[in-house]
């Protein structure tokens, strides 16, 4: 997957993203970025991601988020086939 979306653009986009250094320099960037429903989007699926590690039920999720049973879905695809990316940032969230 990753390779499809490789490309100068993306590579641009993810260079900029890592050279943001505090919290408050990544809510300046999303705020100008993104529009307020794909940020909270991407929030509920990253609480999600956190969420199934924790081994709570589809249904409690999709309660608590407001997430889709087929989003999250997603989610739990990615969790266990996709690129680590949601692990990986966990991990580094609980140290």
């Amino acid at each position: 997957m990753i390779e499809k979306v490789k490309n100068e653009q993306t590579e641009k986009l993810c260079k900029a993203i890592v050279s943001v250094k505090t919290v408050e320099e990544c809510y300046r960037f999303l705020d100008d970025l993104c529009t307020l429903s794909e940020i909270t989007e991407m929030s509920k699926r990253l609480t999600a991601a956190e969420m199934l590690r924790e081994g709570i039920t589809y249904n409690e999720i999709a309660e608590k988020t407001g997430l889709s049973t087929a989003t999250i879905t997603r989610v739990n695809r990615s969790l266990r086939f996709g690129s680590d990316g949601y692990n990986m940032v966990l991990d580094r969230l609980q140290r």
